[in-house]
């Protein structure tokens, strides 16, 4: 069964708990966003970007009340989680300003007739979203889709349930009709049966590959639509004429920003040779002067993780590589004090014969490797399961505009860290998953495209 409840990964408290929803009470949910999605779906799209500029305004104004909570829930430090809450209201307004225009029909010429394609909403979606930025993961499937003309079941990470509740609240305060956004302390048999439930039209998920691929096969079976958005295991290119200094700053913002808990982090520092000591020294050099520390203070750079269980995984995959033949050059441990703390870390000479080098590592661990050449980085960075973003560090970005089509990802960012922002496509392929949010992709998911065609008289 799972457990809804505040675990406080700076202490190891438990701050509050949550019961799980009974079954009359996810079935009442159900009928509730089905029947609003009835109304809901014959409101003018103009009307419905109102409802979002609504729900903008009030995380702009409960901006440091919000932040407080997630920091509470996972760790995140205060500076981030305010960040987090401004790219959450770009993402309401971006949708609210633009959506409108995206929904009106497009018309074909066809011999003999005239013809048009609506866009429609299906019907009541089902969002199932992680701990890791637990407003950002909402706001990027609740906004396209409700403005879409879909209706919302959120199912939210059992450690965010005062967050998940906190946005419901907004969108009842924002003036949302009862069921058009519904939180819902679901188990995962009550996931199930909300995936097998014909008033369910599609899923979206945003968490593990196991998850994923449970979801998928389930969804599969009953012909639902899904958007996968799953792991990730991000190279981050550093070419010889790389600016080195720009080069360790973004990789240490890539790596470390959230605790390194984030699906698109830098994950895999791939240098190229003539570079790569000069790089791994001032790598390292700026890990160890990370600020660990009280994630409410506004100079801390990174918190703890987001939980015990975390913390455990990622150390067991550190320590295996460890024994392997990895060479630990910094971090390596958990901190000495309450809660789920843990060193930024820093490793070199992973092999393909080491079980991280196939493995996602989610938290405060860099993994740089030498390449010999430009086209063993290339092969490096492909050399992977997933495929969900990179980073390319070099002078030149004609050439790096080239490398970009030989990377198997969904997302290329070049001289930057990676990152997100509300009209740029987000997503992957391979074992990362499938579909697209934000921008103009993310409206297209879970939609009807309706042909209607009028024949001329005569």
């Amino acid at each position: 069964m799972i457990s809804y409840q505040v675990t406080n990964p700076a202490t190891g408290e438990v701050e509050s708990t949550y019961a799980t929803a009974s079954d009359a009470e996810i079935h009442q949910a159900l009928e509730g966003a089905h029947a609003a999605w009835k109304s809901w779906r014959t409101v003018a799209p103009e009307e419905r970007a109102a409802l979002l500029t609504r729900v903008a305004d009030l995380h702009h104004q409960r901006r440091e009340e919000l932040a407080d909570i997630i920091v509470r829930e996972m760790g995140k430090p205060k500076a981030q989680a305010l960040g987090e809450l401004s790219v959450v209201v770009d993402i309401y307004r971006y949708y609210a300003d633009n959506g409108p225009a995206w929904l009106a029909p497009e018309a074909i010429t066809t011999a003999g007739a005239t013809a048009q394609v609506r866009k429609q909403g299906l019907g009541v979606l089902l969002g199932i979203m992680p701990w890791n930025f637990p407003y950002y993961q909402v706001a990027r499937f609740a906004a396209p889709n409700l403005l879409n003309g879909n209706t919302i079941l959120l199912k939210h990470a059992p450690q965010c349930p005062e967050s998940a509740q906190a946005i419901e609240q907004i969108f009842r305060d924002a003036g949302a009709a009862q069921g058009l956004y519904t939180n819902i302390f679901a188990s995962n048999e009550q996931v199930s049966e909300l995936i097998e439930d014909p008033r369910v039209l599609g899923v979206s998920l945003t968490g593990s590959e196991r998850a994923g691929a449970a979801v998928a096969e389930q969804a599969g079976r009953h012909l639902k639509k899904v958007v996968l958005e799953l792991g990730g295991s991000d190279p981050f290119l550093v070419l010889a004429d790389a600016d080195l200094e720009q080069a360790v700053t973004h990789a240490i913002q890539g790596r470390f920003g959230n605790c390194g808990q984030a699906c698109n982090a830098a994950k895999r520092i791939i240098v190229e040779d003539a570079v790569y000591d000069a790089f791994l020294a001032a790598f390292e050099q700026g890990i160890q002067s990370i600020k660990v520390g009280n994630p409410m203070a506004d100079d801390t750079v990174m918190g703890p993780m987001s939980s015990e269980q975390a913390l455990l995984n990622l150390d067991g995959q550190v320590q295996d590589a460890i024994s392997q033949g990895a060479r630990l050059v910094t971090g390596g441990k958990r901190l000495d004090q309450p809660g789920a703390w843990y060193a930024p870390t820093l490793l070199v000479d992973v092999t393909p014969d080491m079980r991280i080098f196939h493995e996602e590592l989610f938290g405060p661990v860099a993994v740089v490797y030498r390449a010999s050449d430009l086209e063993e980085a290339i092969a490096l960075a492909n050399d992977s399961q997933y495929g969900l973003g990179a980073v390319i560090q070099t002078t030149d970005p004609v050439r790096a505009q080239a490398l970009a089509d030989r990377l198997e990802v969904g997302m290329v960012h070049i001289n930057e860290p990676p990152g997100s922002e509300a009209e740029l496509p987000f997503g992957g392929v391979k074992r990362s998953g499938f579909g697209r949010e934000l921008g103009r992709a993310g409206m297209d998911e879970f939609v009807n495209r309706q042909m209607v065609k009028v024949a001329r008289p005569g």
